[in-house]
């Protein structure tokens, strides 16, 4: 949309400001609306974790219609949609969109929720960020919607402790996967077979955003030369993390193209290529609001987890997932004995089943929306 275009909604709002909203009818489920990047089902990962897969349980559970909203329709008032709530993820609108885009809702009586997922307030936060592609006007985006949304919603407590002071409200909701594609056959039947799997080694996996790109340095000590119980060497097996070469001591896997939900399963049916996951944090301001997703991705692959023993992960060792402190000779030992074991904690796996799946992980989401 253009600035022009964007002045001329701003002024057609205030001058209708007390006009007519939109009446939801009493006959019909709330309709709850979501604005993230991507469309039609291509969607960045975040969205997906946190707003598409949730929003498409919601509406499965029949308590509510939900849609992606065009930020323009709503502008140029071609959208009358009598929405309960309307979700804006993070930096899915320009900053420019923002104040005319809520002040549209608004004079419709709509509930704007945002969404945040990571430390995009201090000043560490902010410039790691910057160098994984944030520009500033996405930053900026990020800033004005957290200040203006009714409802502000994390992932993390932590997180929580920095939005608090400039938000209205806040409220936490842990990430949590989509059982339609995390949940794998207890018998092996959804493995692929014909995997290219190197032979003569084990693999240990990492994956994440570039944002972890300084993480991944902590592994180096940990994975060079490192060998298994059984005399097989371990190699650890990077997907995104970094945009470097393959290091000599970590193997880079390309996977096929394709969007979350595909590669959630793509995951899911070469699981057994892997015989651990590692999720290292190292110890920085902007690892402090992360979450734990990294522990109950890998345990709901049925893999062993070791993560770092930081915040983010306090609640995830207290239910069997390896939690280790900054000291090389410590990683290694418990990598080896992650892959000595080959398959998630029970006590790890009854937690994330029962508790971290979307629809089991009670009833926040649904009441933040809806309420």
């Amino acid at each position: 949309m253009s600035n022009a275009l964007v002045r001329r909604a701003v002024g057609r709002l205030r001058r209708t400001l007390t006009g007519i909203r939109s009446v939801p009818d009493p006959a019909r489920p709330p309709v709850v609306g979501y604005v993230v990047a991507g469309a039609d089902g291509a969607h960045p990962a975040s969205a997906h974790v946190r707003v598409v897969r949730r929003t498409e349980h919601l509406a499965a559970s029949g308590v509510a219609e939900v849609r992606q909203v065009d930020p323009s329709a709503v502008l140029d008032g071609t959208d009358t949609t009598a929405y309960r709530s309307v979700l804006v993820q993070r930096d899915a609108l320009r900053s420019d969109l923002v104040e005319p885009f809520l002040t549209a809702l608004r004079a419709r009586a709509v509930r704007v929720v945002a969404e945040v997922d990571d430390d995009f307030f201090t000043a560490s936060g902010r410039d790691r960020l910057a160098r994984a592609e944030y520009d500033p006007d996405r930053l900026a985006s990020i800033d004005a919607l957290v200040r203006a949304a009714d409802t502000v919603v994390v992932s993390t407590d932590e997180l929580d402790r920095l939005v608090r002071p400039i938000a209205r409200q806040t409220v936490v909701v842990p990430n949590a996967l989509d059982p339609t594609l995390w949940t794998v056959a207890a018998d092996g039947s959804d493995q692929e077979t014909d995997d290219d799997r190197p032979t003569g080694e084990h693999r240990v996996l990492y994956m994440g955003t570039l944002t972890h790109a300084a993480d991944l340095a902590l592994l180096r000590d940990v994975f060079t030369d490192l060998v298994a119980a059984d005399g097989l060497p371990v190699r650890l097996e990077v997907i995104g993390v970094t945009e470097d070469a393959d290091g000599g001591w970590y193997r880079r896997i390309e996977v096929p193209d394709g969007h979350y939900p595909a590669f959630a399963r793509w995951l899911v049916t070469h699981r057994r290529r892997w015989r651990a996951g590692v999720a290292p944090l190292e110890d920085a301001v902007f690892n402090r609001a992360k979450s734990d997703l990294k522990a109950i991705e890998y345990t709901a692959l049925d893999l062993p987890a070791v993560v770092s023993d930081r915040p983010s992960y306090r609640l995830a060792g207290q239910h069997g997932v390896t939690t280790v402190p900054d000291d090389p000779a410590a990683w290694r030992a418990a990598v080896v004995a992650a892959v000595a074991r080959g398959h998630a904690d029970p006590a790890a796996a009854a937690w994330v089943r029962d508790g971290r799946f979307v629809g089991r992980d009670g009833d926040a989401w649904r009441d933040l929306l809806l309420g």
